[in-house]
Parts: structure tokens; C-alpha cells; sequence
């Protein structure tokens, strides 16, 4: 039997919805560890069923670093207003800013195929996935630019 209490925290942890919560519990026999990675297994499998979809709305970041010595400016897709407006798909515009400050990838497959700088065990691509199926859109990093005072030659 699955406590509520586990419900919640898993809820808290991933913000996947309560019914996932209690299913993932439910399929790990209680297990908050394995529902984890039941939710993001099952997050990744919604995200794949999502490509091709059109991405006409979403947001360009940017994320200036080292005392305006580093700046990334990103165009990041999704399909509408609403989920471009969400805290996750401005985390997820956030965290790619800092990984390309960072990990300074020449373009956007580079990218993807990266190792996330907060979690070695996750490539940048199953980062976007995740976020696909927490937010039930498709998602797609359209292009990126990487300025440096040090690479710039002056």
C-alpha cells in the first residue's frame, strides 16, 4: 500500500501528476527511488511520442557569467505561449544558458549530446525529454550563440 505522504514527496521531488505518483509507487512496491526513475523512464517515452510536433512559440534567454566576461543567448522552442510562460520551461532555458557557458559546444547537436554539468549521468538531450514529458509539449533548442572576451581575438 502506498502512503499518501510518499505520494506527495515524490510529487514534490519531480512535479509529475498525483496519479503518476501513485503509479510509479505502486510499480516500485513502494520504492521512492525506483518511481523516481520509473517517472523519468515514462517522461523520455512521452517526449518521443511528442517530436515532430510544431514549435512556434517559446523564448530567447540569455545568461551573462564571469563578470560580463562569458554571455549565451539561446532561442528555445515549444508549441504554445502557455507552457513557454511555465517556471520549467524557463528552468530548462536557464540550465541550457549555463551549459553552454560552461561546456562551450559548437552547435546544437553537440549540445544535446553532452553531460549535464549538475548530473553527470544525464545527457543534455534527456534533459529537454524530461522536460517534454513533465510539460507535454515538444521542445526544441533552435540555436544558440556563445560570446567570450577570450575567444574574441581583441
Amino acid at each position: 500500500m502506498v502512503k499518501i505522504e510518499q505520494i506527495v514527496k515524490l510529487r514534490e521531488k519531480t512535479s509529475a501528476g498525483v496519479m503518476e505518483c501513485r503509479k510509479a509507487l505502486e510499480e516500485a512496491k513502494g520504492d521512492e527511488k525506483k518511481a523516481e526513475e520509473l517517472l523519468k523512464k515514462w517522461g523520455v517515452e512521452k517526449a518521443e511520442k511528442k517530436t515532430g510536433r510544431s514549435t512556434k512559440a517559446g523564448i530567447i534567454d540569455s545568461y551573462i557569467h564571469g563578470e560580463g566576461k562569458v554571455g549565451v543567448i539561446l532561442e528555445l522552442l515549444c508549441e504554445t505561449d502557455f507552457v513557454a510562460r511555465t517556471e520549467d520551461f524557463k528552468k530548462l532555458s536557464h540550465e541550457l544558458c549555463l551549459q553552454v557557458a560552461s561546456m562551450k559546444p559548437k552547435d546544437v547537436k553537440i549540445l544535446l549530446s553532452q553531460e549535464y554539468i549538475r548530473d553527470p549521468s544525464v545527457k543534455i538531450g534527456d534533459l529537454v525529454k524530461q522536460t517534454i514529458g513533465k510539460l507535454g509539449e515538444n521542445i526544441t533548442l533552435s540555436r544558440f550563440t556563445r560570446f567570450s572576451l577570450t575567444d574574441s581575438g581583441k
